[in-house]
């Protein structure tokens, strides 16, 4: 685009009114309409670094676009294409690529690597990474489809799956009493090089309350009989539990959390800092029991030892989070505050 010059450079940069109007008949980018600003404002003020502070930008980025602007054509306050001027032509000759598609139409459930094997037995010496990347050509050609029993049967087994139980935390959801809330998580422990073990950990948001039990493998199993051992121990009711998405907290954890009516609350992909709560416990088991206690090597006795330090961490240990008070006390004055919030007045 071309701009009617006049007699005064400074007067060839637009105002904000105008730059919008660009932007709104798709002149220019909104990218590049930003970059107008930036120049605008330096022909107002004749002040580089003035500028920069004011839009927040380096002043390598702005001077880098003050050589490349010219007032006359705003074209050259957009970006430009990145790509390559030469890119590397696919080097398969058609030979092979038609014999990948016969392949791969013979064994249609057959992954590329299993092709690529195929091919070698031929003579034909090509990497699994390169007959995937033919495959996907042929895809995107239509070329290559996927046989109708096959898509059949993918479908089957979607409808087959069964929906899952934990769910998204609901915006808003409120704790208000001891077990509104209870974040449970697994550490990973190492005894010796070969010798691993799971400690299940809980966490009651309210109270700080916490359970703990160790277990040789990470399953769905193992969590559901933590659940039961939680609800053993806690000595109020859980409500509802909330669960990174780790595949120890699916399957036979679900079953047994929908079994006994417990809400569970699955957090969102890489986002850790929501269950912050158990994450910070955990690192305080690490530090107070693990780090400082000799740990057996038989799981009975290792859990028997938790045990104890689960009845001080919850019993006798003071928290800073609770005025120094024990969880348990906490829990108690918790009652004794809505007891008396219920009892009739005197």
């Amino acid at each position: 685009m071309y701009i009617q010059p006049t007699t005064t450079y400074g007067s060839l940069i637009p105002g904000s009114e105008y730059i919008r109007s660009l932007v709104r008949q798709g002149t220019i980018s909104e990218a590049a309409a930003k970059r107008l600003r930036w120049m605008d404002h330096y022909h107002r003020h004749r002040n580089a670094r003035l500028t920069c502070r004011y839009f927040g930008i380096s002043p390598q980025t702005f001077y880098r676009w003050k050589r490349r602007f010219d007032p006359y054509d705003l074209r050259t306050l957009e970006e430009e294409s990145r790509r390559p001027l030469h890119v590397r032509q696919a080097e398969t000759p058609q030979a092979v690529r038609e014999r990948i598609l016969e392949l791969s139409k013979e064994y249609p459930r057959w992954g590329r690597d299993k092709l690529a094997v195929l091919l070698k037995r031929e003579g034909v010496r090509i990497s699994g990474s390169t007959v995937g990347r033919e495959m996907a050509k042929l895809k995107a050609r239509g070329l290559l489809l996927e046989p109708e029993n096959v898509r059949r049967a993918k479908l089957a087994r979607k409808r087959r799956r069964k929906p899952r139980y934990a769910t998204r935390m609901p915006r808003g959801y409120r704790v208000e009493a001891p077990g509104d809330l209870v974040q449970v998580d697994t550490l990973r422990v190492s005894l010796l090089p070969d010798e691993k073990r799971f400690h299940f950990s809980a966490w009651d948001k309210l109270t700080r309350f916490v359970g703990m039990k160790a277990y040789k493998r990470q399953t769905s199993t193992a969590a559901a009989d933590f659940l039961y051992h939680l609800r053993t121990k806690f000595p109020f009711p859980i409500k509802a539990i909330q669960i990174d998405g780790g595949s120890e907290f699916m399957d036979q954890f679900e079953e047994a959390c929908e079994r006994v009516d417990i809400l569970l609350f699955q957090n969102p992909p890489r986002q850790p800092e929501l269950n912050g709560g158990v994450e910070r416990s955990n690192r305080t088991h690490r530090e107070e029991f693990y780090e400082v206690q000799e740990v057996p090597l038989n799981l009975e006795e290792h859990n028997q030892q938790l045990s104890r330090y689960e009845y001080v961490h919850n019993y006798i240990r003071p928290h800073w989070a609770l005025e120094l008070k024990t969880p348990f006390q906490y829990y108690l004055q918790w009652k004794k505050i809505q007891k008396a919030k219920v009892s009739p007045m005197s």
